[in-house]
């Protein structure tokens, strides 16, 4: 997450500049390991200048949110245990937040119905 931040800050960063922007000192060989796996999941961009490969983020922040968000809830396995999870969280930190959730399903309610209709 830190190694993305960097990055959505930069724009585009090699390991020479992400490695000293680290709360904690990493080999650069970590780093570089660590900006390669990124690009192999399809997280960044790479594009090689001279003898150094330069990174960028392929998704925004928001679309990268997305993304785990999707993960996670196909990593569950009953949508029943989730809803209730979700529910229940949210309860907690917040009832205003509840009410939001509420306004946000009959919206897509609201919009699935319309798609069978037309």
């Amino acid at each position: 997450m830190e190694v993305m931040e960097i990055m959505w800050e930069r724009g585009e960063a090699s390991v020479h500049d992400v490695a000293p922007l680290l709360k904690r000192p990493l080999a650069y060989t970590t780093v570089m390991t660590t900006l390669d796996r990124l690009f192999k999941k399809e997280l960044l961009n790479r594009r090689k200048s001279e003898r150094a490969f330069f990174y960028s983020p392929r998704l925004s922040r928001l679309e990268w949110e997305q993304k785990r968000t999707g993960d996670f809830v196909s990593a569950f396995q009953s949508s029943e245990l989730l809803i209730s999870c979700l529910v229940e969280a949210v309860g907690r930190h917040d009832v205003a937040l509840l009410d939001e959730l509420e306004k946000k399903i009959k919206a897509k309610r609201k919009e699935l119905e319309r798609r069978r209709k037309a």
